[in-house]
């Protein structure tokens, strides 16, 4: 992802030959538009990936029981606004700072605060990368939905933003991570293959998920009742809004063309043009593939264990997204047919786990850990399996290295790409392992993690936001009146706090001459 920033927009890297052209004047005019034309490429591309924000949105809120909405609505926009600050002040230089193809570094160390960027070339990479880290942050939010803490939720949306996904960013898409193919001495001459994230986004965001959802627990009556035995069969809590969850599933698709096609940077070459379409081709038809697995492979084990055909929609949106993802890694290095067989695999991948996780009670609100963990890495694999040699040569500018079924092809059996990919899957997984959960943990410890048994039973939206019990009729009268008990002793007490306190100040004047009058 790093030749957009590494190149620039140097007359030579954009114009190319000029020979045969009238005047300097016209060589500098082209110059000008090929740079304006690629600045709008970004932008676009980067809104795209941006307007995914409403689709996770949309299908987080539709996913939730109504006495939920408000809050997990107002995480998503948290996401975006924590994720730019932290992307803004210390992210982008963790991630992008001192880039030197000559060297391998393991953190950026300069451009924090984007103090000293001056070209529109700078500012556009900056906004395509943070809607990029504001998606690995959102995943989480699905996941741990109706049972955490507002303050928790933002403290590690900015931890994983400023800090944990960064050093990923620069380990593989860097010019001197060094798991970064555009590296000089690439990793045994290959470097790792993630076009456009799904180990570094997808990944990143589905582990960190596992983490939290496991140490926070599940929802309140999920797998376990109220004396904490376990329930013969898991309760299911359906979302409030089936069409919500299918618009949030729509956006996400259509999000997704600025995130892979996006990646790209550029397209004005033949061959970075043929890598946008092709990477645009292979997306729709992993959607597509990974949909349809998912949604008719359930529709036969259902009908194989119940004697009833049921059509899943809930299967079918997130097998569509499973595919997304598996795709994101390979989607330019990819022919068609194996953009197929990705999101096939993807699609029963995700029916797979998503049955795992139930069996392991872990409660995962939205199956974002399914979607987006395990199909991030099926998606390393399957490019480290399936990249073709001449889309390779169009991408990256060889084709030493390729997937190791065309490397049987060749009669060589080489490994070396399938082996960087597992390099690249084993540290991003012990990377975000390692810093996550204590973080995760040390948030348990100290109570800032979980919101409380009564605020999670009566709905965070009454709990954090005011939110009106007369729009959550599935919520029981005593514990409404439970609440609001406790809540109206809370403010008493922080009322008579403020007039008791000793010193001087006004409420110390109120307590001495209420003093004064009671003797």
């Amino acid at each position: 992802m790093s030749e957009f920033e590494e190149n620039g927009w140097d007359d030579e890297a954009l114009c190319g030959d000029n020979h045969g052209v009238g005047n300097g004047i016209e060589v500098e005019a082209l110059c000008q538009l090929q740079a304006g034309t690629d600045v709008f490429f970004l932008i676009f591309s980067a809104a795209l990936v941006f307007f995914m924000q409403a689709g996770f949105a949309m299908l987080c809120a539709g996913s939730v029981r109504q006495k939920n909405v408000k809050n997990i609505m107002l995480k998503n926009l948290l996401d975006a606004c924590g994720g730019a600050l932290g992307f803004w002040s210390v992210g982008y230089a963790f991630a992008y700072g001192g880039q030197d193809s000559t060297v391998k570094t393991f953190i950026g160390n300069t451009d924090f605060f984007i103090m000293y960027f001056t070209a529109g070339s700078d500012y556009v990479f900056w906004f395509f990368q943070f809607a990029f880290a504001a998606t690995a942050a959102t995943i989480v939010a699905g996941t741990v939905a109706e049972r955490c803490k507002m303050s928790a939720y933002l403290c590690y949306s900015l931890m994983l933003t400023g800090f944990v996904y960064p050093v990923i960013v620069h380990a593989v898409w860097s010019t001197n991570g060094f798991l970064s193919p555009h590296q000089e001495e690439p990793l045994w001459g290959s470097g790792m293959i993630d076009f456009a994230g799904s180990g570094v986004v997808h990944a990143t965001g589905g582990i960190t998920a596992l983490i939290a959802t496991r140490i926070l627990g599940s929802r309140k009556g999920r797998f376990y009742d109220e004396r904490g035995n376990v329930l013969s069969k898991p309760k299911p809590f359906p979302g409030h809004s089936v069409a919500l969850q299918v618009l949030g599933s729509f956006i996400l698709w259509f999000g997704w063309y600025g995130f892979n096609t996006g990646s790209t940077q550029t397209v004005l070459t033949a061959a970075k043009a043929r890598v946008a379409a092709l990477a645009a081709t292979n997306t729709t038809l992993a959607a597509a593939g990974g949909g349809v697995a998912a949604l008719f492979t359930n529709l036969v084990i259902m009908e194989r264990y119940t004697g009833e055909a049921i059509f899943n929609l809930n299967f079918a949106m997130n097998g569509c997204l499973a595919g997304l993802v598996s795709i994101t890694s390979g989607c330019a290095v990819m022919e068609p047919w194996a953009g197929i067989v990705t999101g096939i695999v993807a699609g029963l991948l995700y029916l797979w786990f998503s049955r795992l996780l139930v069996k392991l009670r872990i409660d995962d609100a939205v199956d974002a850990i399914p979607v987006h963990m395990i199909n991030g890495v099926w998606g390393l694999v399957a490019t480290g399996l399936m990249a073709a040699p001449g889309r390779m040569l169009d991408a990256y500018g060889t084709q030493d290295h390729v997937g190791w079924f065309y490397e049987w092809g060749r009669g060589s059996a080489n490994f070396t790409l399938m082996g960087c990919q597992l390099v690249g899957i084993c540290f991003i997984v012990g990377w975000v392992t390692v810093l996550m959960m204590p973080f995760f943990l040390l948030l348990n410890y100290m109570g800032w993690f979980r919101s409380d048994a009564l605020e999670e039973v009566v709905g965070l939206d009454i709990s954090y936001h005011g939110g009106s019990s007369n729009n959550v009729g599935e919520v029981k009268s005593e514990y409404l009146d439970a609440f609001r008990k406790r809540r109206d002793e809370q403010i008493r007490q922080r009322s008579g706090q403020r007039f008791t306190t000793g010193g001087g100040g006004h409420g110390g004047y109120v307590r001495r001459r209420h003093g004064q009058r009671k003797r």
